[in-house]
This record gives C-alpha cells, structure tokens and sequence, in this order.
C-alpha cells in the first residue's frame, strides 16, 4: 500500500504538459519535431515513477506467488 500511495504522489508531483483542444484534435503533429528531453525535476520526477511502477509490479507478483502457495 505504501508503495502504490508513493507512486499516485509521484504522479502528482509531475510537471502538467501545457496540451489544449487543437493538439488533441490534429493529434500533435506540430509537437513531433519539437520534443525535448525533461531536465532536472521532471526527469527526476519521471525516473522515481518509473521505479516505483516496477517496484510495484515486483511486490504484486511477489505476493500473488506467495499467496498461491
């Protein structure tokens, strides 16, 4: 459980991506080429989400494998 409220407060904590109606309506062709790759606290944001979903993953494997035994 801890595990899973760290993830939804790292989500959280993420950095909003500033998309209105005219991306989602020409499906952000415009955006394609200009991608940047995060900096500092959205990369460290993006980094913690990430393991946290693995680790959360693990621990739910791990304990279906233990509950079935």
């Amino acid at each position: 459980m801890i595990v899973s409220v760290l993830i939804v407060i790292a989500v959280m904590m993420q950095p909003a991506k500033n998309d209105n109606a005219s991306t989602a309506l020409s499906g952000g062709a415009t955006d394609l080429f200009s991608k940047q790759k995060p900096r500092g606290f959205e990369a460290f944001m993006q980094k913690v989400t990430v393991v946290l979903g693995i680790l959360f993953f693990a621990l739910s494997l791990t304990l279906v494998f233990i509950s079935s035994h």
